[in-house]
């Protein structure tokens, strides 16, 4: 295990900075707004603070205030935070994020889990936070082989629990991070307490035979809700999950077609008439800067890929391990397909934050993560 300190060279930011000042827009129809993809007009405004206005420094000083380790797992340089609680006998907790998303998305989460006393909370709900980066993404890439799907990730998950000395544990996550913490019960249903998962990224659509028949009337309309909805919004996942390759010219080589790239994600693809909380564009910045700062926007596309060739989308068997599902504003998770691959035991319903809720709603999830792990 050894430390990691986080200190990007100026010239670097510099860099980045003149590419962003010789942005070559594309230009845009007249009145379209978002109806085309992502708006130039939106887009040239956060270009031009994250030129002119957004703090890097600050973000990296909060990262850093953070213990932060690297360590090779099966071949794989994994960066991760281990930020431990002062409650000598708090529950260990790995949590994982998504796409686009880094650990800096816990960084608001990470004082009430592990210091609930500090925080108006009960010093029993406290947690050892363990947020790995994910293979691939920001400090923990890129990968060097293939194969780092969603299961690899949850066996290196499981290794790097056992080596920092966690033989029992929960794990948390969303999105990506909602597939690869049920994936760790699987792996390690000895060591794993409960998986508690937000922005559930498989439960929303049928992908068996039978799928549909096994939920309510009123679930099945939803079901087919979300299959019009997700045919209208996948073509990033569709890119990333056939020719990622092809895709990380551009991201790589553009960082405002890397932004516009992991923009529309992040305000729900119309800003003007999205139902979930605005991510604020610190955060937007903070992550799309350190995919531009360790060239890594191609080597995360590609975990799409990987996971769509190791069966992404195929019913597994539920582990047994307890399971709860938070659903906050804008998610799309249905409980009787949740429960066709998990043991679902608590399911909550939020009219509040959305798909990025440790960023959205961070109170309300915290909340919720404690209330499941009581239990255990």
């Amino acid at each position: 295990m050894d430390p990691f300190h986080l200190d990007i060279p100026q010239q670097d930011l510099d860099e980045l900075h003149h590419r962003l000042a010789n942005t070559r827009w594309p230009g845009e129809l007249p009145g379209v707004g978002w109806d085309y993809g992502v708006s130039q007009t939106s887009l040239a405004e956060l270009v031009d603070y994250w030129q002119h206005g957004f703090d890097w420094r600050a973000q990296e000083a909060r990262l850093n205030a953070h213990p932060q380790f690297t360590t090779t797992v099966d071949g794989q340089r994994l960066h991760f935070l281990h930020v431990r609680s002062p409650e000598p006998d708090a529950t260990p907790l790995i949590m994982t994020h998504g796409w686009p998303s880094t650990v800096a998305d816990f960084l608001d989460v990470l004082g009430p889990l592990t210091d609930p006393r500090a925080h108006g909370g009960d010093p029993k709900d406290a947690f050892h936070v363990v947020a790995p980066s994910v293979p691939g993404f920001a400090f923990s890439g890129p990968t060097g082989d293939r194969g780092w799907n969603t299961r690899r990730t949850a066996r290196a998950w499981a290794e790097l629990m056992r080596r920092l000395g966690y033989e029992r544990y929960g794990a948390q996550g969303g999105d990506f991070g909602s597939i690869v913490s049920p994936e760790l019960g699987r792996v390690a249903p000895e060591a794993v307490l409960g998986v508690h998962v937000n922005a559930v990224a498989n439960a929303g659509v049928p992908t068996a035979p039978g799928d549909l028949e096994r939920l309510s009337e009123e679930d099945r309309k939803r079901a087919k809700e979300n299959e019009t909805w997700w045919y209208a919004h996948s073509g990033y996942a569709t890119q990333m999950a056939t020719r990622p390759q092809t895709l990380a010219y551009a991201l790589n080589d553009s960082p405002a077609g890397q932004l516009a790239w992991n923009l529309e994600w992040f305000v729900d693809w119309d800003p003007a008439t999205t139902n979930q909380t605005p991510v604020s564009r610190d955060a937007i910045l903070t992550n799309v800067t350190i995919f531009w700062l360790t060239g890594t926007a191609g080597s995360a596309a590609r975990l799409y890929l990987e996971a769509a060739r190791d069966g992404w989308g195929v019913r597994l068997a539920p582990s047994g391990v307890p399971t709860a599902v938070a659903n906050f504003r804008g998610d799309h998770a249905l409980r009787g397909l949740a429960e066709l691959s998990n043991t679902v035991t608590r399911w909550s319903e939020y009219d509040t934050g959305g798909h990025f809720a440790s960023l959205q709603a961070p109170d309300v999830l915290v909340d919720d993560i404690r209330a499941f792990f009581r239990a255990r």
